[in-house]
């Protein structure tokens, strides 16, 4: 997996909320429209976020120490979280507040034209956004839904633009119809439902990264696809009697960690073993790239050291 798709997809995002949060806090100023200010934050706490992903992509490429010897791959988790934990508080809670403030205290829209304007344009740049995201992410996504596809992949920024994406646009659909109606019949409390409802629709956007970004951070196995592949790699030679059982781990989006115990035929002497070792993690590497970190042990199988079918692989969730 490369990162490159990802970055393209942060950068696009970025420029795009940045500009869009300066025109709708603007905007809001002028109109006193509180899915203006709502949306204001909403881009102010994206274009955050966007920033986050950058730092974390570029923190997780600094090189393994004796501290953490794995490196720091997860790291980019971390921050994806962090993305999760802003959309959720910063967003959407922000949010519902100032809609409810709104629902009790309505006040009419001023300058209605602008507020209109700059919805309507912003649902341009964040469609433009959406489409970056979408592109980069076609490789991946294949023939599966958006998502499955956030839920399955490990690499996280993608996902988490492709996510924000979607919700920014949701959010200004829900803010231009709160609006209108609020201009056409001159109840503020139109445009407080509005804000009300970006709310929401953020919370539940960043309980669905939260969730899998902390399912990450717990450490997922490789896929059964992956795992398939491993297996076949190993059990490809006369060398390796069987797997006895084996585990995975993802170091990171870009790295798989394999452990397994494998059974040797018995008169096999060290030197065979060895060499029966080195040509499967090289087998492994060329069938799953991301394998990166494979230890091997071998053993001679015995029927009492057999194990449950559930402990022989730890597949993703």
């Amino acid at each position: 997996m490369s990162t490159e798709g990802g970055t393209k997809a942060i950068i696009a995002a970025l420029l795009a909320n940045a500009g869009i949060a300066i025109t709708k806090f603007i905007a809001y100023l002028i109109s006193g429209s509180s899915s203006m200010l709502a949306e204001s934050v909403h881009s102010l706490a994206d274009s955050g976020n966007q920033i986050l992903l950058l730092i974390g992509g570029k923190r997780a490429k600094r090189a393994a120490t004796a501290e953490h010897p794995f490196g720091f791959g997860r790291e980019r988790y971390v921050y994806a979280f962090l993305v999760a934990i802003i959309l959720f508080s910063v967003g959407g809670v922000f949010s519902i507040y100032e809609g409810v403030h709104k629902l009790q205290h309505p006040e009419p829209i001023t300058t209605a034209w602008l507020p209109i304007a700059v919805l309507l344009i912003a649902i341009c740049l964040e469609s433009f956004s959406l489409r970056t995201a979408l592109r980069e992410s076609r490789a991946y996504r294949k023939d599966i839904s958006i998502l499955a596809f956030v839920r399955r992949h490990k690499s996280p920024e993608l996902p988490v633009i492709v996510l924000e994406d979607i919700a920014a646009l949701a959010g200004l659909v829900l803010a231009l119809i709160g609006v209108v109606i609020a201009v056409i019949t001159g109840n503020g409390v139109w445009d407080g439902a509005g804000t009300v409802a970006i709310g929401v629709l953020l919370i539940i956007v960043a309980l669905v990264l939260g969730v899998e970004m902390k399912s990450l951070l717990i450490g997922e196995g490789a896929s059964p696809a992956d795992l398939a592949k491993i297996r076949a790699a190993a059990e490809s030679t006369d060398e390796i009697d069987s797997i006895i059982h084996m585990k995975s781990l993802y170091l990171g989006p870009d790295e798989i960690l394999v452990a397994m115990k494998v059974a040797v035929p018995k008169d096999a002497g060290a030197p065979e073993i060895a060499a029966a070792i080195d040509a499967v993690e090289v087998r492994i590497r060329s069938a799953v790239p991301a394998a990166t970190v494979i230890y091997i042990e071998p053993d001679i199988k015995r029927a009492a050291e057999a194990l449950p079918a559930a402990e022989s692989t730890m597949p993703a969730t």
